[in-house]
């Protein structure tokens, strides 16, 4: 089965169900199969090929969602690229995944300029709200046409894709080791599996209503769009949280039956006043890109009392790892589950041979939601593609660290890179970030290590507060001693009024420790 399928069946089953809210937009199954068959079928007549890569480089709009089907059904594997990415970034992944295509927006189009210079590869440019007729200053060897403009005339029939389940549907970039960003190649197998596994343990059903903030470019904001129309159910897509209320009142406008949210949601989510709100539509609320404090657990528990709530974890090299079913939160607020269906996961030492509940290791993953490899990185590739136990089989060694308990369920240690190493010991930035996050005052906080002549490294502890709340160092430090061990207290506390985020709401420690490093050179005496 190929991702595009997903939209072709739910059309055939209900051309006139609204598949798709944006803003004003409502576009049904029809509308979005129609588009999205125009748009492929203008990609071909401009040259497009088998496999070409189509970079997606907008905002969460319908252009979006209508160019991700289109560059499948015309058999290309798109790249959806985050629209706040600036033109170095984004000329650099034009030029690393070799793109012939590129659909955008008019109020980007100068970023896309500014990118497209320099990339020998790249043949057309489809910018969505443009004005009619082909747009001015094109690179030479371009062809850039408003997308309303490539559509007209073009049929609304399938393409006749030549593809198999195997070929490749998506390069998702994501942070690299050497700061560049490498390209996750996912197959149409990937996304059918993942997919499946996931809508399955959710329970979703055509009634369905979902809505999304995350940006598309971040692959659990993607995968809020394929799994809708694989399920027949509608997505309300917004831009962000950066209006909390407003979206409250969407959810109850709109029905709303699931909630993807991230930590940082979560966060303002805890702060909003919502004792005069209902929600008795909304059926559940996932988590995942880091894990909810237990803290933050219990609360949201307490707010929205008749809904399901996930606790997931997964990571861009296989989608999803694992869920907690909604009736272990209470029981096991620190897990993060067992591995989805059709899944395996175990845990090995650094001889890479299993290890029994309780001890720490390394998270591997075997399964078919599992990625091709690094798009030219093959070296990259092979250190997190090792063999498995059968045959010429590979799986994925997660470079996270966890423990099983008896039952099974796993629990988080730390990524292997972000343990810190302190007076000799070993230390889980986030056994400090989970006691920090149940001080009434914090709102968030993370915790890193900083080089240190003395300790080897010193922890670190950003925390921002909540709205109106006073704390100083001394107050959290003796909060620390009170429950940790000493080698684990931290040194410093760092309050910043927001800590800063990645695209895809994950606390962005490695800027903090830039910052800290660029200030003090990193000693700390």
């Amino acid at each position: 089965m190929q991702v595009e399928e997903f939209l072709e069946r739910s059309a055939e089953r209900t051309p006139d169900k609204t598949a798709l809210v944006c803003e004003s937009q409502r576009l049904t199954y029809a509308q979005l199969e129609e588009g999205s068959n125009q748009i492929a079928h203008a990609l071909i007549e401009n040259g497009l090929q088998r496999w070409d890569r189509v970079v997606v480089y907008a905002p969460n709009c319908a252009e979006t969602a209508l160019a991700v089907f289109a560059t499948l059904k015309a058999a290309g594997v798109f790249v959806l690229v985050n629209p706040t990415t600036k033109h170095d970034k984004l000329a650099y992944i034009l030029n690393d995944c070799g793109a012939t295509a590129v659909i955008s927006t008019d109020h980007l189009m100068p970023t896309v300029l500014g990118a497209a210079n320099d990339v020998p590869s790249l043949h057309t440019v489809l910018i969505a709200g443009a004005s009619q007729g082909p747009l001015p200053s094109a690179p030479v060897g371009q062809r850039w046409l408003a997308l309303a403009t490539a559509m007209q005339g073009q049929p609304n029939q399938r393409c006749l894709s030549a593809n198999i389940d195997v070929d490749l549907a998506a390069l998702i970039y994501t942070s690299g080791s050497t700061g560049r960003p490498k390209g996750v190649m996912i197959t149409h197998l990937n996304i059918v599996s993942a997919a499946t596994s996931i809508t399955t343990y959710l329970e979703n059903t055509s009634e369905d209503i979902i809505i999304n903030l995350l940006p598309l470019s971040f692959d659990y904001g993607l995968y809020q769009l394929l799994m809708a129309i694989k399920i027949g159910g509608t997505l309300v897509l917004e831009s962000s949280f950066a209006y909390p209320y407003a979206t409250i009142e969407t959810l109850i406008r709109e029905r709303i039956t699931g909630f993807p949210i991230v930590p940082t949601i979560c966060s303002i989510l805890l702060q909003l006043k919502l004792e005069n709100y209902s929600f008795p539509h909304l059926r559940y609320i996932t988590n995942t890109a880091a894990a909810l404090p237990v803290e933050h657990i219990r609360k949201l528990r307490e707010i929205f009392p008749n809904v399901r709530l996930y606790s997931m974890y997964g990571l861009t090299e296989c989608k999803r790892v694992s869920y907690l079913p909604p009736d272990q939160i209470d029981h096991r607020p620190e897990s993060i589950g067992r591995g989805m269906p059709n899944e395996e996961v175990y845990i090995v030492n650094e001889q890479g041979q299993r290890v029994p509940p309780g001890v720490a290791g390394e998270l591997v993953v075997r399964g078919s939601n599992v990625m091709k490899g690094y798009w030219g990185l093959p070296e990259e590739t092979e250190k997190v593609l090792r063999p498995g136990p059968f045959g010429n089989e590979k799986v994925l060694y997660t470079g996270d660290l966890f423990r099983a308990d008896e039952d099974g369920y796993l629990y988080f240690v730390g990524r292997r890179d972000d343990i810190i190493k302190t007076r000799g010991e070993k230390v889980s930035p986030r056994e400090i970030e989970d006691l920090l996050h149940g001080h009434p005052k914090v709102a968030e906080a993370a915790v890193v290590g900083l080089p240190d002549p003395v300790l080897g490294n010193a922890i670190c502890a950003y925390v921002s507060l909540k709205a109106g709340a006073k704390a100083d160092e001394r107050e959290l430090l003796a909060f620390c001693a009170e429950h940790l061990e000493d080698f684990m207290i931290p040194k410093l506390v760092r309050f910043m009024q927001t800590l800063p985020k990645s695209a895809n709401g994950k606390i962005a420690k490695r800027e903090l420790i830039a910052e800290d490093v660029k200030t003090c050179s990193g000693v700390l005496s």
